[in-house]
């Protein structure tokens, strides 16, 4: 049991850095375009 906590546990820190790391993407492109306009 305990190894399979680990494995949820790292696999939620994984999930979570891509959420952020699409999101300072999607930031990044919405400053680019407003740049542009």
């Amino acid at each position: 049991p305990n190894i399979e906590k680990i494995e949820v546990n790292s696999y939620g820190k994984v999930r979570r850095a891509k959420l952020f790391y699409l999101r300072g993407l999607t930031g990044k492109a919405a400053r680019i375009k407003s740049k542009r306009i």
